[in-house]
């Protein structure tokens, strides 16, 4: 016989054993049920896909090496940052009432965000550009060898796949000898395809939108400006990147270990073990 399930009119008005209320009693189990009418958007990743593994644990291998001054390990990003006007100023917060924005505003174009991190030091630089193209990328690259880590023997770089991420850009942009010494003190490595959440400097850029980029800004200039000085504040604090996902999680995560051997639900079982990457920006 089917059970029938009461409806949420009946739950509420009825107290559970100790004054609690059903529905603290039962919430786990109305969580678990299918909600075919929500949908989220995901990386879905490719099903034992041994590319995919070697990637993930040649990235993580490099996470788990000794700090050293002369290879500093770099990850680099990027995004895009809608730029929105205001058309009336708005209301600032009164007593009993909140900061009041008008919902009209203008589309003053896109501002491509430029990233790069440093990990185990806590150093971080952002730079506003106008355009993501290769020659943008190539200028990044001359800047973070040339200015930022003048000193460095080789910078090891995590990126990700993006077209414009690979040393023939920096041919397409300078003279070959330039090119040529430039990419001798490039130690590049690549996250895996629908991978690129093992990039810590996404992480960084989390925090740079949650906490700088979280509001309408118009202009490049005011967006350079408070960049800038979320840029000064963690460098100043060191914040750092707390990563505890090795590779001896992902083995055993996607079905590597003793008994997985490498199978899709092994793989399913290591993606979802995800959440367990435990890594934030301090």
């Amino acid at each position: 016989m089917q059970r029938l399930r009461p409806s949420l009119d009946v739950v509420l008005a009825h107290e559970g054993p100790l004054g609690l209320k059903p529905w603290s009693i039962s919430t786990s189990a109305l969580d678990n049920e299918l909600q075919p009418h929500l949908k989220k958007y995901w990386r879905i990743p490719p099903r034992a896909s041994a590319a995919f593994v070697a990637c993930m644990e040649d990235v993580l291998a490099v996470y788990a090496r000794s700090y050293a001054a002369r290879l500093p390990v770099v990850c680099m990003d990027e995004t895009n940052k809608q730029r929105i006007q205001e058309v009336r100023e708005k209301l600032p917060v009164e007593p009993g009432q909140p900061e009041r924005w008008e919902h009209e505003y203008v589309r003053c174009g896109v501002a491509q965000v430029f990233l790069e991190v440093e990990p185990l030091t806590g150093r971080r630089h952002v730079e506003v550009r106008e355009r993501r193209t290769r020659r943008d990328w190539a200028h990044w690259i001359q800047g973070m060898l040339r200015t930022r880590y003048p000193q460095a023997e080789r910078v090891v770089l995590i990126l990700d796949n993006l077209n414009t991420h690979g040393i023939e850009s920096l041919y397409e942009t300078f003279a070959p000898q330039e090119a040529r010494s430039l990419a001798e003190r490039l130690e590049i490595h690549y996250t895996p395809k629908h991978g690129s959440w093992l990039n810590m400097a996404e992480i960084e850029l989390s925090a740079l939108c949650g906490q700088c980029l979280n509001r309408r800004i118009g202009d490049l200039k005011t967006m350079r400006r408070e960049i800038a000085a979320w840029q000064q504040d963690r460098n100043n604090r060191q914040a750092k990147i707390d990563w505890h996902f090795t590779t001896q999680d992902a083995r055993y995560g996607f079905g590597h270990g003793e008994s997985g051997h490498g199978s899709p639900t092994g793989c399913r079982r290591g993606f979802a073990a995800r959440a367990a990457v435990v890594a934030a920006a301090v």
